[in-house]
């Protein structure tokens, strides 16, 4: 039995990467520095990886070369690289748009017959249509909104909080309907709904407030029986679409027995740290819903804009953590940005795996996308989440089965110093040692 060794330390030059095979033999007892994987114990069963086609990456984009182009999508989509089948995308603008814009304006419409999806066929559609011809399959889309229309909101603005009017509901459901529709009639697979990006979060960007309370009303009243009337029962619902630190009170005071079966599931992000005995606690007490995350960046109002390494090894901590606490979906946020971490039309700057020059016209690949490689690209979907114990907090573990029934390991060294590791299986155990500041991925065969 041998491991087979992928690892990517510092800035993850070419200098910073290799690859070995290590060979396994008996285990004489060993005690210390072990990392113990134990196949016969499995957990749940992981949907894929993907990330965010916004109106600014796909602006972004839309400047680039055919060959930049090709470079982009084919890392991301494509069957030899990170194999993303999972894509975000959202209804109307949200703060990493070029500009804001909504698909109609006429309050007295209710017939939506001003409905307009031409902003989203600019610069979205194009980029979204050469993923999926990469990916050689259905993309499966995931749909949330930042704010309904201005009209339909209790402040008069997209931006700024506000919440949606009692009156503008059925309107506002039958909206969402409408781009679910648009998006399938074009051909392609909208898998899910989120029903609002960060509903506790007021914005200079646009944002909407709902309370538990007014989520779960508009969930049960308005927009499942408008997906039941418009013959999208396939489409699931994932509710709250906001940080983690209060991912159970939320899940509590919305599913019981009169929407449990409405609510697939629901969506978290990061911004508020780790909070994995959160996702525990909804995995204990809901095991029947899915727990996904739907967005997470390298924001630079919270991280240094020159500090990649850090801010790789914190997404990654994230993800290995949400994994083992019972994630089964992982969406990225902007698949690419500018030079700035833009366009975002208030300034809202992050990172992004993938970064374009618009001066110099140069694509610059960034340390963040070879992290994620390693979790896409080897922990596939249909992969089985497997037991293990580690040793030291130093490193962060987890381990899943594949399809074809190889393990995979990936080894998070968040430390500045090297770390041994005896990674122990059936019997059997290999030395390996774990670069500073580095992320490995084992395979056994």
């Amino acid at each position: 039995m041998e491991l087979e060794l992928f690892t990517t330390y510092g800035t993850g030059t070419w200098q910073e990467q290799f690859h070995q095979t290590v060979s396994f033999h008996e285990d004489q007892g060993t005690e210390n520095q072990v990392v113990n994987l134990y196949p016969e114990v499995k957990f749940e069963t992981l949907e894929g990886f993907g990330g965010a086609i916004t109106d600014a990456a796909a602006y972004v984009y839309s400047l680039m070369n055919e060959t930049q182009k090709r470079q982009v999508i084919t890392t991301y989509f494509s069957p030899d690289r990170m194999k993303y089948g999972l894509v975000r995308i959202h209804m109307d603008s949200c703060d990493f748009s070029t500009e804001m814009y909504q698909a109609m304006s006429e309050e007295t419409d209710t017939e939506l017959k001003s409905f307009s999806f031409a902003r989203t066929e600019k610069y979205i559609i194009p980029m979204l249509e050469d993923a999926q011809k990469a990916a050689g399959k259905p993309l499966k889309i995931m749909l949330s909104p930042w704010s309904p229309p201005a009209f339909m909101k209790t402040n008069g603005q997209r931006t700024y909080g506000g919440s949606l009017k009692p009156e503008f509901r059925k309107m506002w459901a039958e909206y969402i309907c409408r781009y679910i529709i648009e998006f399938e009639k074009r051909g392609y697979q909208v898998q899910r709904i989120s029903l609002q990006n960060e509903p506790k979060a007021v914005q200079t960007w646009d944002s909407c407030i709902y309370t538990a309370a007014e989520e779960k009303e508009f969930l049960r009243d308005f927009m499942y029986p408008a997906l039941q009337s418009h013959g999208l029962e396939h489409v699931e619902i994932f509710i709250w679409d906001h940080n983690k630190e209060r991912v159970y009170e939320r899940i509590c005071e919305i599913v019981d027995d009169s929407t449990k079966d409405m609510v697939t599931g629901i969506a978290f992000h990061w911004y508020s740290g780790d909070h994995f005995e959160a996702l525990e606690l909804v995995r204990n007490q809901f095991p029947d819903k899915k727990m996904i995350i739907s967005e997470s960046c390298i924001e630079y109002s919270k991280f240094e804009e020159a500090d990649v390494i850090h801010g790789a090894l914190r997404l990654s901590h994230e993800i290995i953590g949400d994994l083992n606490h019972g994630m089964t979906a992982f969406y990225d946020w902007n698949l690419l940005l500018d030079e700035q971490g833009g366009p975002n039309h208030v300034g809202n700057y992050c990172h992004a795996p993938f970064l374009y020059d618009r001066n110099e016209k140069k694509l610059m690949p960034q340390l963040l996308q070879q992290h994620i490689e390693h979790f896409s690209h080897y922990i596939e979907s249909g992969a089985v989440r497997i037991g293990y114990s580690k040793y030291t907090e130093q490193i962060d573990v987890t381990a899943y089965e594949k399809p074809d029934g190889k393990i995979v390991v990936e080894l998070l060294n968040k430390s500045k110093d090297i770390f041994p590791v005896n990674v122990r299986i059936q019997g059997q155990v290999a030395e390996i040692l774990l670069y500073p500041e580095s992320i490995t991925t084992g395979l056994i065969e």
